[in-house]
């Protein structure tokens, strides 16, 4: 017997005459040897459209969850989101049960809710929530970067990107479950934690208007929006869990184009509050003051609102706000200030050809306090916790009268202003230190973390603050002493100086509602 030595064509030949990989899979495939996919999708996903009074949500199970972020890494790669961006997010929540420690990690992503903030607050309805599927979809190109909804949703959903100046959320991969595939996230997790299931839309409203009812321990009361996800679990959450961040200290953004525009819209308020005051309290300083105070708050006013076009990372599309006047405090805002602004050029024409007619004045500035409620509201809406009717209210209204009579004051006012100036500062100040001081004290305040964060991050402000109280009380003190002498200015200086730091604070102490998040670094 003769045996042939194999070279390597021989060799190479015989592996081409076996089958692949590939081949053997579709032929064990064909005869129904491996489960068909619509196998391992069939208790992930429903197979019917949802129906009348019905809609799309998620459904956890906290029981399978491990916290290995797979559906995070699907979700962004399917998605092709930034490398900082998320639009689902892995927490963790920490408590005790019975004197054991208690720990869950957490999944969580839009919850499409069923009467959705960010819908509602957007003012160029830039959201959208399907008739049919009741998912809530971000219009990208409808979008103009204003952030609003960013700051409705409790639940830091909507997530903002600089670099194509919109904001951007999770969409239930609807063109996947339109073809009866799960979503990214879905279909990622390794042990079947998050599904899709079919809710009763009327059922979760009346579900979520329960005292206190709430996704999870530490998030917002679900009347808010109404979210439709569910998180089930075998075992009983503590009812004082709460997210292993709750305690972290964080700086907010400080938004300074916003706060440029609350401030000087809220000075030339003042000043045209202030100058009606005039007219009728000392009809001879009048005519003197009429025209320098209102073109300097016209001037202001234009300056404030242009500081806020710098917010948006769209300002093109901002003609349409009036797309969102039914619901969105941002619509009514863009319009009242408008409305204000319209109204003080012929103000002004009126102050130069007629010094001595005072009653247009009085009329534009009721316009222009109507337009700063409504940037209160705008901050109120959000439910945050730092941002109350009472202290939202009291730091807006309070910087209007304070800022306006010390500006009033500093273009040739009467000296009467310098004690009326006096007195609106000394009860601002007060009132908002006192605040400031019981949150501080009260561990089971509400604002108690945001009092923290001005202490803690920010120790030099509150001082900075008094210096500056007690050098604007010494120069209206002086004012009143020896007027004409630029104590007036000097006062208007600190007075604004203090603006800035109070309304920097209102933005960077603020609490955001968010979900359970990691754990404190």
């Amino acid at each position: 017997m003769i045996v042939q030595e194999s070279n390597l064509i021989d060799r190479l030949l015989a592996e081409q005459r076996q089958l692949t990989a590939v081949e053997r899979f579709s032929q064990k495939h064909e005869r129904e040897m491996l489960p068909l996919q619509a196998h391992h999708y069939r208790d992930l996903i429903p197979f019917s459209q949802p129906a009348p009074g019905q809609q799309y949500a998620f459904e956890v199970n906290l029981d399978k969850c491990t916290g290995c972020k797979a559906c995070v890494s699907a979700c962004h790669s399917l998605n092709g989101l930034e490398d900082h961006e998320t639009w689902r997010d892995v927490g963790t929540l920490v408590g005790y049960d019975r004197g054991k420690a208690y720990q869950q990690t957490v999944t969580t992503a839009c919850h499409h809710c069923a009467e959705p903030g960010c819908l509602e607050g957007c003012p160029v309805m830039a959201y959208e929530k399907d008739a049919t599927t009741g998912i809530v979809r971000h219009l990208d190109d409808q979008c103009i970067g204003c952030q609003y909804c960013t700051m409705k949703c409790p639940y830091d959903v909507p997530k903002y990107s600089d670099r194509l100046g919109i904001v951007r959320k999770c969409d239930m991969c609807h063109d996947r479950l339109a073809v009866g595939e799960a979503p990214a996230c879905v279909q990622a997790c390794p042990h079947e934690a998050i599904t899709i299931r079919l809710v009763d839309v009327a059922e979760v409203s009346i579900a979520s208007a329960r005292p206190d009812e709430r996704l999870l321990p530490g998030t917002y009361d679900s009347a808010y929006t109404k979210p439709t996800t569910r998180f089930v679990s075998s075992r009983p959450i503590p009812r004082d869990a709460d997210a292993a961040s709750a305690q972290r200290l964080r700086k907010e953004h400080a938004h300074w184009p916003l706060l440029v525009m609350l401030v000087l819209t809220q000075l030339a308020t003042g000043m045209l509050f202030f100058l009606g005051v005039v007219a009728f309290a000392d009809s001879a300083a009048f005519p003197r003051i009429h025209f320098p105070i209102a073109a300097a708050a016209f001037g202001l006013l234009n300056v404030g609102l242009l500081a806020a076009v710098f917010h948006l990372g769209r300002p093109l599309g901002a003609w349409r706000f009036f797309l969102g006047l039914r619901t969105s405090w941002m619509s009514r805002e863009i319009l009242a200030f408008s409305g204000f602004a319209g109204l003080a050029a012929p103000a002004v024409a009126v102050a130069w050809l007629f010094p001595s007619f005072p009653w247009l004045i009085p009329v534009v500035a009721l316009t222009g306090l109507g337009a700063v409620f409504t940037s209160a509201m705008i901050y109120i809406d959000t439910r945050r916790y730092f941002w109350t009717p009472e202290l939202v209210g009291g730091r807006f209204f309070g910087s209007v009268f304070t800022l306006g009579a010390g500006a009033t004051l500093a273009c040739g006012g009467p000296a009467w202003l310098a004690g009326v100036t006096m007195g609106l500062l000394f009860v601002t100040f007060a009132w908002e230190m006192s605040r400031h001081h019981d949150a501080l004290q009260d561990s089971d305040a509400r604002t108690h973390s945001s009092a923290r964060i001005v202490d803690t991050l920010m120790p030099r402000l509150v001082p900075a603050r008094g210096v500056l109280f007690l050098a604007a009380l010494s120069c209206l003190a002086a004012e009143l002493a020896v007027p004409g002498v630029g104590w007036a200015l000097a006062a208007l200086g600190t007075l604004l100086a203090g603006a800035v730091l109070e309304r920097y604070v209102f933005f960077t102490a603020v609490v955001p509602h968010r979900m359970p998040g990691g754990f404190i670094r």
